[in-house]
């Protein structure tokens, strides 16, 4: 093997341990929720909000991301993410009162991990070309992982030696990464050597203009923010549904929760991927059908995970809805990158993701301020409707604007 092509696979290994981590900080918190809750003193209101800032955060803060992970050394900016996000972890752990809470977990880790995502894909995408959407199915991979090894570990140790412990944990183990990351990671070539101080809002413009005159690119961002939408929802609600509704402990509510739909998210994404990437060849247009497939076949899933009477079912109906995301995932910014000229791939991340986030800042809040009247259940299968428009939104674009949208000129290998 060429020394180039081992170091991308080296690559990808080092940014899956550090989504690992993004993922798995991220969700300690929902895992912990109903300790939090008792522990501070908290209405499921401000439970939600706490949620809601950090989407907002991280949507606020990504399309400063995405422009410098097309700017600048994508390696820093990953590195000092991992160790920004990591060390608020830590402190998070901590915190006292509802407004520590917002400061280090809202703010400080929702605006460290909003840094790595734009880097990391971009990344990616200039190392991986005939495998990149196997490449960026095994990265998306570590986002289940993450959240299923917090939800189980996390949640045992919330439960058995307290909430504090848990962030101590993880928090601490990514900066140890960081550490890591910053000798293996190598520099990356930077549009910053060659574009000016007076020339970087003429950048961001253009960038804007890429995401924004293509109707296929503005349809894709539609259903990304559909998946936004249901997965911060999913996410923070449903291992305390869990607890509620069928009297699971914090430590089985944080486990199951995440264990099947991410299990059977994983079986998704991965087949997803290799199946798209051989479709390809024929045309790359069944990437598009895969993920329409995805979220229409996902609805069903979750208006029964709401609703479903017993555990089982519901357990059933997380897994149906994590395989048919893992088919959409596998190609999550595979079809953009289709539509997005290579030089504004990064940005056209951040851009798509600050509309998502922004807007999914308000279903935990929601979902919270809706709890004692509506309840989690209903609240919850609600969630099914954003994935039938999701859907609508791939086909659409598949149907009338992507054969002509699409970027025509190849991607060059990167030299060694």
């Amino acid at each position: 093997m060429k020394k180039q092509d081992r170091y991308r696979w080296e690559l990808l290994l080092w940014l899956w341990l550090a989504f690992f981590f993004n993922q798995a900080d991220r969700q300690i918190f929902n895992v912990s929720l109903p300790l939090i809750k008792t522990d501070l003193g908290l209405t499921d209101a401000q439970a939600g909000l706490v949620g809601s800032l950090f989407a907002l955060t991280l949507g606020l803060m990504i399309p400063m991301a995405g422009i410098a992970g097309d700017l600048l050394n994508r390696k820093r900016i990953i590195g000092f993410s991992l160790l920004f996000w990591s060390a608020a972890t830590l402190l998070t752990g901590l915190s006292n009162s509802l407004l520590q809470l917002i400061v280090l977990r809202s703010l400080a880790v929702g605006g460290g991990e909003a840094f790595y995502a734009p880097a990391a894909n971009g990344l990616i995408s200039q190392h991986h070309h005939q495998t990149r959407a196997l490449a960026m199915s095994i990265h998306q991979t570590s986002l289940y992982a993450g959240v299923v090894v917090s939800g189980a570990l996390g949640g045992y140790i919330a439960q058995q030696y307290g909430w504090k412990n848990a962030f101590y944990l993880f928090g601490g183990a990514g900066v140890i990464l960081s550490a890591v990351l910053f000798v293996r990671l190598r520099p990356t070539p930077t549009l910053a050597a060659t574009i000016s101080g007076a020339e970087q809002p003429a950048f961001f413009k253009e960038a804007l203009l890429a995401l924004l005159r293509k109707p296929a690119a503005r349809l894709l961002c539609g259903a990304f923010l559909t998946l936004v939408v249901v997965n911060v929802g999913y996410t923070v609600w449903t291992p305390t549904f869990l607890h509620e509704k069928f009297g699971l402990s914090v430590a089985e509510a944080g486990f199951t929760s995440m264990f099947y739909h991410h299990v059977a998210a994983f079986v998704g994404v991965m087949g997803g991927g290799w199946l798209s990437d051989r479709l390809a060849m024929r045309s790359v247009r069944y990437r598009l059908v895969i993920q329409s497939g995805g979220l229409l076949l996902g609805v069903p899933f979750i208006v029964g995970m709401g609703q479903a009477a017993t555990p089982f079912w519901t357990f059933v109906c997380l897994a149906g809805f994590g395989f048919c995301r893992g088919l959409y995932e596998a190609n999550l910014y595979t079809t953009l990158f289709e539509v997005i000229e290579p030089p504004y791939r990064s940005t056209a991340v951040g851009l798509s993701a600050m509309f998502a986030y922004v807007i999914a800042a308000l279903v935990p809040f929601l979902l919270g301020y809706l709890k004692p009247t509506v309840g989690l259940s209903n609240g919850l299968s609600s969630l099914g409707l954003a994935y039938l428009l999701g859907g609508l939104c791939v086909w659409s674009t598949l149907r009338w604007y992507f054969q002509k949208d699409r970027v025509q000129q190849p991607l060059t290998p990167v030299s060694a």
